[in-house]
């Protein structure tokens, strides 16, 4: 498949970049993606959710009242978890979530969730370019030429372009990410991916191995 390239002014430059069939026009993997998903959403969890069994709890040292003769249930600490203030039962605590799959089964969850962006018709292809002065006007004038919603939207670049994640760091709701180091959960939840001319080659070869 090829696309057609657009300047920053939202004009065709006469260029196609193509799209590899081998490589991204394939049967997506929805296994894959769900995986890869998992994966990455697992390993932010930072696993520091705590709570205090009943041997934690400050307390309780002593038997509140005597084992019988006051018509009431036995208790033998104020800390019990039937207790308000008391332990809690089977609560959690500190624990990693550390997920990981292989290589070849991230590199076919990024080639099914960008064949689906492609299916979908929601790439467009721009020329190379790099915001000197990297200012979100920059941005703002970019998506009006071409006439797309801020909210949704993924840019990749070709290389790591600091002038560019400055000037996109301020608008909500729109991403930036060098190619190669775009993940699966990032491509699926954009809506319409804006990609550097450069940024094609890259993922080429980088998910052509």
């Amino acid at each position: 498949m090829k696309l057609k390239v657009y300047d920053l002014d939202g004009k065709e430059t006469g260029e196609e970049v193509e799209f590899p069939a081998a490589v991204f026009e394939i049967a997506p993997n929805d296994h894959a993606i769900a995986m890869a998903v998992q994966t990455e959403l697992h390993n932010r969890r930072q696993g520091t959710h705590s709570t205090k069994s009943r041997s934690m709890v400050r307390g309780g040292g002593r038997k509140p009242w005597r084992q019988k003769g006051r018509g009431v249930a036995r208790a033998g600490t104020i800390r019990s978890p039937l207790w308000r203030g008391g332990g809690i039962i089977f609560g959690p605590h500190p624990h990693p979530y550390h997920m990981k799959i292989n290589k070849k089964l991230k590199r076919l969850a990024r080639r099914s969730a960008l064949a689906y962006k492609l299916k979908q018709d929601n790439i467009r292809i721009l020329t190379d370019f790099n915001w000197e002065d990297g200012k979100t006007s920059n941005l703002r004038s970019l998506l009006k030429t071409l006439k797309i919603a801020e909210h949704g939207t993924l840019m990749l670049t070709g290389k790591y372009e600091p002038m560019v994640l400055r000037a996109c760091r301020n608008s909500a709701g729109f991403s930036v990410c060098s190619a190669v180091d775009v993940s699966t959960h990032t491509i699926m939840k954009s809506r319409i991916m804006l990609m550097q001319k450069s940024a094609v080659a890259a993922l080429t070869e980088a998910l052509s191995k």
